[in-house]
């Protein structure tokens, strides 16, 4: 009889959670034994997680949580009753218990039998929520990028130090086996040293319009949605995919999609805060209200140490290295490619294929909400092992803070038009005015993240 495709995906899961897969490429995941996986697949005592924000790629992490056997969701929380709904509903056919509805995710906080809050809700609300979620006590599993701007990033590392949670970043492929082998290779000198990687995305993205001032429709709760957000008017074009590209509420391609591989790019380098960064490009494809650049490439210096770019195209899917998003790294003795998928491809100087590690899962690279299933869940088992054993965690807010400040200085290049000076100490900013008052953003009264 034909294995489906849930048997084996559970199949595949449970080999990389046992050891299997881990063993395969060479040794376990960072910070991670065979016997510790074990037993997270044995384990009876539940982590009991609330989910805010299940719209898109909210509801496919919400489900994923949902079908580890060492989780519950128990509250389902969204500004969007539709969203809600049908996220509860998915959750219940796949735990066969019925999460509780709360539109506002504060009034959760309070319950001692929750453990962990799971952030995917619009990128202005990742850190403001994530503090709130600290400071009564909950783990924090925060979906890219940790902050919408570097301030809030380093508010998150104030909060782990301050209430001594675990806050995991959803930088999944820090937990994808084949990935963690490229680095390990890449670190123990497979092609030398390596001092240039180059980072990518490419979609086809369509035009968002000029919006228009419309009523707020009866089933979403505008309000809370803008949250720490100063007050704008509802427009039509706005909610739900499409704040991604207004200065406002999101953080553009170079956070959607850029922190992914510019985190792998960091963490293969192994660099820290750079030296320099600067921005090129513009919104060249559409004329409408995306503020963002559409076409951009950032070039971050990291001092003798090397440097890294990325190159996001919103609107032309061309594929770069035959691939529409990754990374490769080039080195005294050749490079090292890391597409979106869970696989590498080591070349020697002229371009020879060495070696090829192929994806033993299906990756859908161009799913803009749940491309990775199967290899997420250990990302997700990583964040229980870091609650319930104090394991270490893949993702942590420190790393990620650094990963996710990289693209908030391109972005804040881009729109200042300068290159920025890097304190390479702290990743400030050292030279210009108006490049430093971007550091932080307006709040709307009262809804100030503090620590």
């Amino acid at each position: 009889m034909k294995e489906t495709n849930e048997n084996s995906r559970r199949k595949f899961v449970k080999q990389a959670l046992t050891g299997a897969a881990a063993i395969g490429v060479g040794g376990v995941l960072p910070g991670f034994s065979a016997k510790s996986y074990a037993s997270i697949l044995g384990a009876n005592e539940k982590v009991r997680v609330a989910a805010m924000g299940v719209n898109a790629r909210g509801l496919a992490l919400t489900t994923n949580f949902a079908d580890q056997k060492n989780c519950e969701v128990i509250y389902v929380c969204d500004v969007d009753s539709r969203a809600a709904n049908r996220c509860i509903s998915k959750v219940e056919d796949i735990q066969k218990r019925k999460p509780v509805a709360q539109e506002d995710f504060r009034k959760v906080l309070g319950d001692k039998s929750l453990d962990a809050l799971i952030v995917a809700a619009p990128d202005h609300w990742h850190a403001p929520a994530a503090i709130l979620a600290s400071q009564a006590g909950k783990h924090v599993y925060l979906e890219k990028p940790c902050g919408h701007n570097p301030n809030e990033g380093e508010l998150l590392i104030k909060a782990v130090d301050k209430y001594k949670n675990v806050i995991q970043m959803g930088n999944q492929r820090r937990s994808w086996p084949n990935v963690v082998a490229g680095i390990k290779e890449l670190h123990e000198g497979v092609i030398g040293r390596p001092y240039f990687a180059k980072t990518w995305y490419s979609n086809n993205r369509a035009s968002i319009g000029i919006g228009k001032v419309a009523p707020v429709p009866s089933w979403l709760n505008y309000e809370l949605w803008q949250g720490p957000a100063p007050r704008r008017e509802f427009k039509d074009n706005l909610v739900h995919y499409n704040w991604h590209w207004f200065w406002h509420w999101g953080t553009g391609e170079a956070l959607n999609n850029g922190t992914h591989m510019v985190d792998i790019a960091r963490w293969g380098l192994q660099v820290d805060y750079p030296t320099k960064v600067s921005s090129n490009g513009g919104r060249y494809r559409y004329q409408d209200d995306w503020e963002f650049a559409d076409t951009q490439v950032i070039n971050m210096e990291f001092g003798d140490k090397g440097a890294i770019t990325w190159e996001g195209r919103s609107c032309n899917g061309s594929p770069v290295e035959g691939s529409g998003v990754g990374v490769i790294f080039y080195a005294e003795n050749g490079s090292l490619q890391i597409d979106g998928d869970n696989g590498y491809k080591i070349y020697d100087l002229k371009g020879k294929l060495l070696k090829h590690v192929k994806n033993e899962a299906k990756v859908n690279t161009g799913s803009l909400t749940n491309p990775s299933q199967v290899l997420d869940a250990i990302h997700i088992q990583n964040f229980f092992e870091a609650i319930k054993k104090g394991e270490k965690l893949n993702a942590d807010i420190v790393s990620g803070h650094k990963s996710t400040l990289l693209v908030q200085l391109g972005n804040i290049a881009q729109k200042v038009g300068t290159t920025l000076d890097i304190d390479p100490k702290n990743g400030r900013i050292l030279n210009s005015a108006a490049a430093k008052k971007l550091w932080s953003r307006e709040y709307q009264k009262g809804w100030e993240p503090k620590v």
